[in-house]
């Protein structure tokens, strides 16, 4: 890897006056770049939580690039119209969300939260007696949003766009099990039970992949607030649906209003990949849909702009419904538990290693540990030194957290390639430079 500033020089030039060959451009292009790509398509990528590309899903991106058609109205994109509209109800299948749930297909995890917290923001308003959609949200009564402490950053931002702001959060802490406490949100919920409230429940928390306690939550909710719209954020942890050996974990999810979730993690299909599910249809295409006398509509076939937040929009569809094809329902439940076996055999090696410490044995594919400075002197700050040295000999690569208050490493394994001996090179690195 090079520096930012050896990128920034290699790729920094003056604005051209004439142009060149296309050929010279990609050449200069990937000569420039490449030292500045990270390995992410590989099966030793831990960092954040990063799935690879199949290899149907890969060329099926391609395609949609050639192709080059506008998917948010059916009569710009037939095709592509079609797959989403496939594609998006296998999903529901494959999660095994309600059937009647809308869907939509977003650039990512975070709009697809912006996508349902704009669901969430129509009906709650609807039930207090107010158009938001006419009226905006000046003078409308205000809106709380309770969460464990646990949030994401990405649920924040989409909070603050969809206009209800930061300070319309009441976070939650969360128990020894890293999942939110059941009396301590009852508290918080008792607190002003007659607000619209939305609540937001976690699948798979960034940190540990710990899941909420859906079934025993989203009854008492209901029971203490009558205006409530429920939220799973579930960006990897939602495909935990897919498997029947994690499925447990997200017993009573079902129960939920809305879900988001990520295709670019476990389903291992390019980045632009983000799903939202609605399970009230009317708020979600009330919050979205906008017609024009310009445009041409088949109320026949989906409009894709009627549940998402652009008009124009790639055919993100298209590498989905490849993915799926390729994969099939047992194939994806098989990558999942492949990718929680790989993470659980990880920690389990570095189990006894000197100057490792064990945070966080993973439930599903997520693990925490950090490095023990052999001084005593910055526990911190050496398990960021490690973690630097780890990725600079290539043969894994890592991100660092907070968890606790303690700087640790997280291990997040969501790629389809990654296998026993990626896992063991990795692990062999980590010993070598924790020394």
């Amino acid at each position: 890897m090079v520096s930012g500033a050896e990128l920034r020089a290699a790729l920094r030039k003056d604005c051209p006056a004439e142009g060149m060959p296309a050929s010279q451009v990609i050449e200069e292009l990937v000569s420039a770049a490449s030292a500045g790509v990270l390995g992410s398509q590989t099966g030793r990528f831990f960092a954040w939580v990063i799935g690879g590309s199949l290899p149907s899903a890969l060329a099926a991106d391609w395609l949609t690039s050639a192709w080059d058609q506008n998917a948010g109205l059916f009569a710009c994109a037939p095709a592509a119209s079609m797959m989403e509209e496939v594609a998006g109800n296998w999903l529901k299948q494959i999660l095994r969300l309600p059937q009647q749930c809308s869907f939509a297909f977003t650039t990512g995890w975070e709009m697809a939260h912006f996508t349902c917290l704009a669901a969430a923001r129509h009906a709650v308003l609807e039930h207090a007696g107010w158009e938001v959609e006419k009226r905006g949200l000046i003078g409308a009564p205000p809106i709380r949003v309770v969460s464990s402490s646990g949030y994401h950053g990405s649920f924040m931002k989409a909070l603050r766009m969809v206009g209800l702001g930061s300070d319309s959060m009441r976070a939650v802490p969360m128990n020894e099990r890293n999942v939110v406490g059941v009396r301590d949100l009852e508290a918080a919920l008792q607190e002003d039970p007659d607000s619209p409230t939305i609540l937001v429940l976690q699948a798979g928390e960034i940190n540990t992949g710990t899941f909420d306690q859906f079934s025993e939550v989203v009854p008492l909710a209901r029971k203490m607030v009558e205006n409530l719209w429920i939220h799973v954020d579930g960006a990897f942890g939602l495909w935990a649906r897919a498997s029947e050996r994690f499925r447990h974990l997200t017993d009573g999810v079902e129960l939920a209003d809305s879900w988001a979730t990520d295709g670019h993690k476990w389903l291992n299909v390019p980045y632009d990949s983000g799903y939202a599910f609605v399970a009230r249809p009317q708020p979600h295409r009330a919050s979205m849909a906008l017609h024009a006398s310009y445009l041409t509509h088949d109320e026949s076939f989906r409009d894709a702009l009627d549940w998402t937040p652009e008009w124009s929009r790639r055919a993100r569809g298209i590498p989905t419904y490849a993915a799926i094809r390729e994969l099939g329902m047992i194939g994806i439940a098989t990558l999942v538990d492949r990718c929680c076996e790989m993470a659980a055999l990880m920690v389990e090696g570095l189990s006894g290693v000197p100057n490792v410490e064990i945070l966080w044995r993973p439930i599903l594919n997520q693990g925490l540990v950090r490095f023990v400075d052999p001084t005593g002197t910055d526990h911190d700050r050496f398990t960021d030194q490690v973690v630097e040295r780890i990725n600079q000999t290539g043969e894994a690569f890592f991100s660092t957290s907070v968890w606790r208050g303690m700087r640790c490493m997280r291990i997040s394994v969501s790629n389809w390639r990654t296998s026993e001996s990626d896992v063991e090179r990795a692990v062999r690195a980590i010993k070598r430079r924790v020394s």
